[in-house]
Formats: C-alpha cells, structure tokens, sequence
C-alpha cells in the first residue's frame, strides 16, 4: 500500500477524471487539531480507501491513512496522491523533523497482508502555528535577581506575568499514536489546552533559572523572550516533543508584576550595594543636604524650624556615615534585612558580610 503523488501542477479538477472517489479536507482553522478527512465521489462507506482512490493536502496539512489504529501512509506536503495498494508504504514528511523515524517505527509494529479489508480512514492533522493561546500565573513564580556575580549574591522574589504563546505539531505520527487517536471525528485545541497551559506554567520555573544566570532582571523579561522561548522549549521537550509531537513556538510577555515588598527589599539592596563605596555614600549625603535645605527654606513654620531640621538630619548623616565604614551596607546584599553598625555577619540571613 503507497500514495503515488501526481506530477507538479495537478488541480483536483483534473484528477477527478482518473479518481472514482478522494478524500478531502477543507482548511483547519486554530482551533482544530486533527479532522477526519470527507470521502466525495462515487459513493461506498467513508471507512474503505478504494484501490485508486485520491487523497488531497492542501498547505498547512498532513494527511495519515489509517486502519484499524494503525497508521500506514502519511503525506505531509501539499498535493494530490493516489492510493495503490500494489506498492509499499510510502511517506512524504514535507520536511518535518522527526517524522521519517516515527513513521518507521509504527511500520515496524504493523504487518501488511495485500489488499484491505478492515476499516479505514483519512486524518488530517493541523501542522500550522497554533496561535491565540493564553497563560497567566495564578500563584508567583520564584525568580532569582542577581546582584552580585563575583560573590553570588542574589534576591528571590515572587514574579506574576502574563501574555500569550504558540505551538506547532510537528511530528503528526506521534500526535495521533499518543494523544488523538481515540477521536472518532475530530480533535479541538481545546481538548488539549488546559493540560499544555499547566505544563508551561511548571516549565517557567527551570526556564526562569536559567534566564538569571544569565544576569537578566525580572524586569526586563519582555525584551528577552527569544531566551526564554528557548528555555522553555528545552524545558518542555519531553513532555511536548516525544510524548505529543508538539514544539514550543513563541512566547508574548504582556506585563510583569512582582509584590510590594519584593520591589522594596531590591530597592534597600540596590541602595545598600552604592553606599558601600564611601564616595557614593557621601555624595548621597550631599544631595540629600541639599535638598533639605532647600525644602527648609520653604518650611511652613519657619525657615529657622527648617534649618534645625537640617542640622538634625546632617548628624543622623554622619552616623550614618560611620556605619557605611564600618559595615557592609546599611541592608543585606543576600536578603535586604537591615544591619547592625559594624555586623560581619547577616542576623537574618546569617550570611558573612565581609
């Protein structure tokens, strides 16, 4: 049994003059996934593929003859085949990566006997981009911020996001053997929707580390999805790509999101981190002065009340000043927590300091 495929410039109109009957499937539109192919023509059961018979695949498609479960042809590149039951199997993979090796090994598993007999029929299976798929983080997602790569030091926070991806069934044989092929007529996008949005959420996790060791902030994660549609398709390649036949396409990033007190604790950690060095401390010190005594001068109570605010802020600065050099930070560089003058040691995180 083999699909003899018609020469270059064939149209169906011509073709019908030499098929007694064909197998048809009109265009799948997003949220069909594999289709039962329509049996026009002479007439007879749709669950019998004549000897002659024609096969059509339009752009987009691929077509698995089928009997009894077992798949016997498949043809994933456009054109008009005829159905010879003289000739071996026979495969057209339209340069589907992967195909060639799954299609031979369902041969392997099955025996042809010569003419057919048994119930069979034509699926058409969607090979397009699946787009219009939707994805938000119902719970945070840990996310490492590193700030400091020469000592390790590094933040976890909880990031929320949300957008959109795309996937592509690219090996059509292993989409039908383990996922759709207990479907009489047809299988939706949706059948699979709610299993593939968990297991990309699960995937973000790994793909996630992978992007903060690569020094990417969590805020810059829009500008960077090449990277993490990456990591996600190597993240999910088993459980998409040889359990289903399915590969990770693109990814959209709409907004990006992470608690209040996550964005606090990195700002205490960003501050901390330039006043360690005693010239941006005291330059801190300097603006901050100045923009004390600026605002005391428009002092509601007084310009005098102002500048005795200044002085007390100017001593509050120098002490401040003093713990700068005597400790790491006035925060944690690993957790954000506040610090001691003088601590060597983080008293929450338990981290050395110096």
């Amino acid at each position: 049994m083999g699909l003899i495929k018609a020469l270059t410039g064939s149209v169906i109109g011509t073709a019908l003059d030499t098929w007694k009957d064909y197998f048809v499937c009109d265009s799948l539109d997003n949220d069909t996934l594999m289709v039962k192919g329509t049996k026009r023509g002479s007439g007879g059961s749709s669950e019998v593929i004549t000897n002659g018979s024609g096969i059509v695949v339009n752009e987009g498609q691929c077509a698995l003859v089928v009997e009894e479960g077992n798949i016997l042809e498949v043809a994933a590149e456009p054109g008009n085949y005829t159905f010879d039951s003289s000739l071996s199997p026979s495969i057209f993979d339209g340069g589907l990566e992967g195909l060639k090796n799954s299609f031979k090994d369902a041969l392997a598993r099955f025996t042809f006997g010569g003419e057919v007999n048994k119930s069979q029929r034509v699926y058409y299976v969607n090979t397009k981009e699946i787009m219009d798929n939707r994805y938000g983080t119902s719970t945070p997602i840990p996310f490492k911020v590193v700030f400091d790569r020469a000592t390790g030091s590094e933040v976890e926070i909880a990031v929320r996001l949300n957008g959109e991806y795309t996937f592509r069934i690219v090996d059509p044989v292993i989409f039908y053997q383990k996922v759709a092929g207990n479907k009489a007529d047809r299988f939706e996008k949706e059948d699979l929707a709610s299993i593939m949005k968990s297991e990309m959420l699960d995937a973000l996790n790994p793909a996630f580390g992978q992007l903060s060791t690569q020094g990417i902030s969590y805020s810059e994660l829009p500008s960077h999805t090449a990277e993490l549609k990456e990591a996600l398709t190597a993240a999910l390649k088993t459980r998409w790509g040889e359990n289903r036949g399915i590969a990770f396409d693109s990814i959209t990033i709409n907004s990006v999101t992470i608690p209040e007190e996550d964005a606090e604790k990195i700002k205490n950690i960003q501050f901390a981190a330039v006043n360690k060095n005693p010239e941006m401390a005291n330059a801190t010190i300097v603006t901050a002065t100045a923009d004390a005594i600026r605002d005391a001068a428009n002092n509601p109570n007084g310009a005098g009340v102002g500048f005795m605010n200044v002085n007390m802020a100017q001593n509050t600065a120098a002490g401040v000043m003093q713990n700068t050099q005597q400790a790491a930070g006035g925060y944690c560089p690993f957790c954000g927590a506040a610090l001691p003058a003088g601590a060597k040691f983080c008293p929450a995180c338990g981290k050395q300091l110096q």
